[in-house]
């Protein structure tokens, strides 16, 4: 007799979630199962990677490592977003405004909203835009960002409990897609999954965003935290948590210490680059285990390692 391995039964679906317009669109969620479990279940739509890119120029921040792929284009985000997409087959851009940072560079939020649409037009594949988590200055400029990108359904966040309402409206009035960002907690993502609702905000129109660590920093406490989510979404039917899962993780990785330090400082730790390419990689792998339906990557070589992952895991399914 041949072994035949126990299987879950899965009640729920992660809703689909389209994000972007025309051929490129991406359909995301759609599963009726874990991540990659595919004796048990179907994902109809595979994890996505969207290429990071920042709104200023980031080399006084990043290390060598990290401006060396993009680093004739670091100045220009418009064509650093066309390089990820024609030269590394990026399906998705995160554009992450970190300009608008009112401890930072503060600058104004119609600069920032017309830099988000001279990458929205230079593009062909979905924008996601990341403000700074700053509720005032977020509203500020994910309005002007909505009212310029209207009808391209471009995801705006993050969206959190303290700006849900005046986001949420702006993604209501010009057909966006909301990211609901929460603090790494199951109850605290299904509250704000709620007040959108309530707002009028439709869930097909909602990923959620848990927050999480990069590797050694916190990371397995959001995979636990996203595996619970998926737990009550696909085993316990609770259709507020049944929404696709976006991990804004590449600045978590290449922030650490682990990442950025030299080998003339550390030459213990070994080659800087592939240090930081594999501190990458891992910490989207478990993420993707966990049940992310989008990962941000910043490196090309990282985003490679992935998408292979992703195949394989697919494939042997």
């Amino acid at each position: 007799m041949s072994y035949q391995p126990t299987k879950t039964k899965y009640s729920g679906t992660i809703k689909e979630v389209k994000l972007g317009v025309g051929d490129k669109a991406v359909t995301v969620g759609g599963k009726t199962c874990y991540s990659f479990y595919l004796f048990e279940g179907e994902m109809p739509n595979p994890p996505r990677i969207a290429g990071e890119v920042w709104d200023m120029d980031p080399s006084e921040e990043w290390s060598p490592a990290d401006c060396e792929p993009f680093k004739d284009v670091l100045g220009d985000s418009a064509a650093w977003a066309k390089k990820w997409v024609d030269e590394h087959g990026a399906e998705l851009i995160a554009l992450e405004c970190k300009s608008s940072d009112p401890n930072g560079a503060n600058r104004p939020a119609d600069e920032v909203a017309e830099v988000v649409k001279k990458v929205a037009d230079a593009i062909d594949v979905p924008l996601i835009v990341w403000g700074t988590a700053n509720h005032d200055k977020d509203v500020e400029v994910l309005r002007k960002v909505a009212e310029l990108c209207q009808g391209k359904r471009v995801v705006l966040g993050p969206t959190e409990e303290g700006d849900y309402k005046q986001i949420g409206a702006a993604a209501l009035g010009y057909q966006h897609v909301v990211g609901a960002s929460t603090p790494i907690d199951v109850n605290l993502a299904k509250q704000l999954n709620i007040l959108l609702e309530n707002l009028g905000v439709q869930m097909e129109n909602i990923i959620m965003d848990p927050t999480t660590g990069g590797l050694g920093y916190g990371l397995e406490y959001t995979y636990s935290v996203m595996e619970r989510m998926n737990m009550a979404a696909l085993v316990q039917e609770d259709d507020k948590l049944q929404l696709p899962i976006f991990c804004n993780m590449a600045h978590e990785v290449w922030k650490t210490k682990e990442a950025k330090i030299s080998e003339e400082e550390a030459p213990q730790l070994g080659n800087q680059k592939k240090r930081g390419i594999l501190m990458e990689a891992v910490t989207a792998v478990d993420l993707l285990i966990a049940g992310a339906d989008i990962v941000v990557i910043r490196h090309p070589e990282t985003a490679s390692l992935v998408k292979k992952f992703i195949e394989d895991m697919l494939s042997k399914s």
